[in-house]
């Protein structure tokens, strides 16, 4: 830092501390990420300069109609307008994210929009998110479907046809948790509490290395960020909502108290459904009920020194699958979380943060109110698993270029045991156990670096990982050890991202990319045992011996500015597949079940393609109205047996038309879908066609005051009877799940 800086630091300190008694308002500068102060920020305001001091408080006298203009040499150049200032005043915190080259292909969810965004969008917000299963919010991008497999809980989120452990789902970077369902009731997004969610980073293909490996993506849960505060500080929210089609009721609320060194909040959330109805009038099974309860500590340990604690208690009961053989009982999951950071004043060296996590899932799941006629068995499944680990980065500025480099770990693991009670047939009255996971283990090391470069044509980003897989059971069975005699197995996946962006004045922005990135199997593709954990009723059964897959990916991306409130943004990408994971069917096994079909075995297959396209198109009308376009379509074909890829979804188009009134705190919302049949089928796996569908919604929110705001709405307001694609059937039928008919909702959230 320059001597003419230290003296303006000095000189604003002491002038603040001399005029904090004429009424100045006091806002302070935090990094998003982790809370740090930014020091040193200038900000222009009604012909009067200033700096942040070392704690990032800016402070100045409000003037009615004014815009403030700040800047900052790692943080970039922004403005707040008036009333975007006034939020910024009653929060007391602005927080901003670094800037940075690193443009990957990427869409941002904010979850929960606060009044003071990284990026001043500072828009009033009517819709709190209130969701009890993450994937849902994931759902609000065409690229994204789910496999739905009950009514109204435990959505698997595919992206782009990649899903399972294709996609890499992570809290702030680092932690995860392992389903312990075998039939992945429970995936890793159902245990991401929307409500102490910031944002959704879903980093678009294998490129982002720094926090695993995601063949497919990233989808990387940002927690709420801490707000220290320079006096004492209460404050809070309350929000409650409801849904008429099954009777759906949710709430959640955050309370926490903030200081100079400290800022402790707890939370907690509660949602609980019926059986809905569809387009037709059809009940659906879809009873649940879900809570989740936590707290989030965050201590400076010195100005350049902070520590975040986190713990999260899940919980999860009576939750109807209709497309599976059982029901979720109960789900119990907790989840901890411990993060270092410190700041360096270095010439180089600029910051290092560790973190060390650990989830803990206990699952239950049984048939035993599952409406069977006839019922031929009781069956009952308990299972645990454990996902724990740790990771560490640091980073560098090197003259015009940016170093991230780290290590991370990470240890998952699953047991549990399938008993079933034969109440029929020649078998009646025995009971046997069934080892669903074999005490399966996999151990994850990994070195990652991610350079980027700011260039005078081009800007770059090279981004590489090596990870050492390591797998086995402890408790192995005779049965899976006659076709598996070898269960353990290591191997090492390199994976390797080239990136480059190129700025064309300020309306034409490109990117192009291109990655080589391999992953082993999950614990289910190698270690399940006769357990009927696909897309058909076939019991699938593991292979401890899978290759690694390996995906050659290519993504460009295309943004044009056509004016001051019109955006064009087009993502591109083709992804060529080697020793793909899938599975086929062996008629030499005898599956474990009376009445299941067959027995398949997860194998390599030699080459998949996959490619598609997302668009997204926003503009500003006249009268106070807008309107946004996103368009998504995916291609995937299976080059080995010449046959379309499962479990694709169809071309998916959304456009929305909204406004605002009454300086943006009425804000009414019109939005239509459209999804397109899909032919392209699997017939290895039975699929079938799908039709086509379209949806209307309407939405209305409105800001009654600063703290309170009301919105309310009707989803499928056509009362439409569909179906997505990647529905499952109903067991025993061919029947798929339809989604829910004409529901209304509304919602209130106070906020202080």
């Amino acid at each position: 830092m320059s001597f003419k800086n230290i003296l303006m630091i000095a000189f604003c300190a002491l002038s603040s501390t001399l005029l904090a008694q004429s009424g100045q308002e006091e806002i302070r500068l935090l990094d998003v990420e982790n809370a740090s102060p930014i020091a040193g920020a200038t900000f222009e305001y009604d012909r009067k300069n200033g700096l942040s001091d070392q704690n990032g408080i800016i402070r100045f006298s409000h003037v009615e109609g004014k815009t403030m203009r700040l800047s900052h040499v790692n943080y970039g150049s922004w403005s707040l307008t008036d009333n975007e200032l006034k939020s910024a005043i009653e929060d007391k915190v602005i927080f901003r994210k670094e800037v940075s080259v690193n443009l990957y292909p990427v869409t941002v969810i904010a979850v929960r929009p606060q009044s003071a965004q990284p990026e001043g969008d500072l828009k009033i917000k009517y819709e709190e998110r209130l969701e009890h299963d993450a994937a849902n919010i994931l759902n609000q991008i065409p690229a994204f479907n789910s496999i739905r497999k009950g009514g109204n809980y435990g959505f698997e989120p595919v992206f782009r046809g990649f899903k399972y452990d294709q996609l890499n789902v992570v809290m702030n970077g680092a932690q995860s948790a392992t389903a312990a369902c075998p039939n992945r009731m429970d995936p890793p997004t159902s245990q991401m509490a929307p409500n102490m969610m910031d944002r959704i980073e879903i980093l678009k293909g294998p490129h982002a290395l720094r926090y695993g490996t995601g063949i497919g993506a990233t989808i990387n849960f940002i927690p709420a960020k801490l707000r220290f505060s320079s006096q004492p500080d209460f404050y809070g929210r309350l929000s409650s909502g409801y849904e008429s089609n099954g009777n759906l009721m949710r709430g959640e609320s955050r309370f926490g108290l903030s200081g100079e060194k400290y800022d402790v909040s707890f939370f907690a959330s509660w949602s609980q459904g019926d059986d809905y109805t569809t387009g037709d009038g059809e009940t659906v099974q879809a009873d649940f009920s879900r809570g989740s309860f936590g707290t989030n500590a965050g201590i400076k340990l010195a100005s350049n020194q902070q520590l975040r604690l986190s713990a999260t208690y899940n919980r999860a009961r009576d939750a109807d699958f209709p497309a599976l053989p059982m029901d979720l009982r109960k789900d119990d999951t907790w989840m901890f979380n411990a993060r270092h950071d410190i700041q360096f004043d270095g010439k180089n060296l600029q910051s290092i943060n560790t973190t060390v996590f650990g989830s803990f899932v206990d699952h239950l799941m049984n048939n035993l109110i599952k409406p069977l006629d006839p019922r031929m068995l009781n069956a009952e499944t308990f299972a645990t698993t454990y996902n724990y680990g740790g990771r560490t980065e640091g980073v560098w500025q090197l003259s015009n270029a940016k170093l991230y480099a780290g290590a991370d770990l990470r240890i998952e693991g699953a047991e549990g045991t399938r008993v079933r009670e034969f109440l029929m047939g020649p078998m009646a009255g025995k009971t046997l156990q069934d080892n669903a996971w074999q005490d399966g283990r996999i151990s994850k090391t990994g070195l990652f670096a991610e350079y980027q470069i700011d260039g005078q044509l081009f800007d770059y980003i090279a981004s590489g990982r090596m990870e050492i897989n390591s797998a086995d059971v402890n408790d192995p069975t005779q049965e899976f050890t006659l076709v598996n005699p070898n269960t353990q197995i290591t191997q090492v996946n390199p994976s390797l991202s080239l990136g480059m962006k190129k700025d064309f004045g300020n309306k034409i922005q490109t990117g192009l990319w291109f990655a080589r990135a391999q992953r082993s199997g999950s614990l289910t593709e190698r270690f399940i045992n006769y357990f009927p954990v696909g897309q058909d009723p076939f019991e699938m059964l593991g292979n401890p011996q899978l290759a690694t897959e390996v995906n050659y990916q290519a993504d460009l991306t295309f943004k044009w500015a056509l004016s001051e409130g019109s955006a064009i943004s087009v993502d591109l990408f083709a992804a060529y597949l080697q020793d793909y994971i899938s599975s086929v069917i062996d008629t030499t096994l005898t599956p474990r079940i009376p009445g299941s079909p067959g027995v398949r075995q997860y194998i390599n297959i030699d080459e998949a393609f996959k490619t598609g396209f997302e668009i997204s198109w926003d503009q500003q009308l006249l009268a106070g109205l807008s309107h946004r376009l996103g368009i998504a379509y995916t291609y995937g074909q299976d080059l080995e047996r010449d046959e379309a890829l499962p479990e694709i979804a169809p071309l998916d188009i959304r456009y929305a038309l909204y406004g605002s009134y009454l300086k943006d705190r009425l804000r009414p919302e019109v939005i239509f879908r459209y999804v397109a049949d899909q032919s392209r089928t699997s017939s290895e796996f039975g699929e079938t066609g799908t039709p086509s569908f379209a949806l209307l919604d309407l939405k209305i929110g409105y800001q009654v005051t600063n703290s309170l705001s009301i919105s309310a709405g009707v989803n499928n307001l056509l009362d439409e009877n569909y179906y997505e694609h990647l529905n499952r059937s109903v067991r025993g039928t061919n029947n798929p799940i339809f989604a829910p008919g004409r529901n209304i909702f509304a919602s209130v959230n106070f906020t202080f």
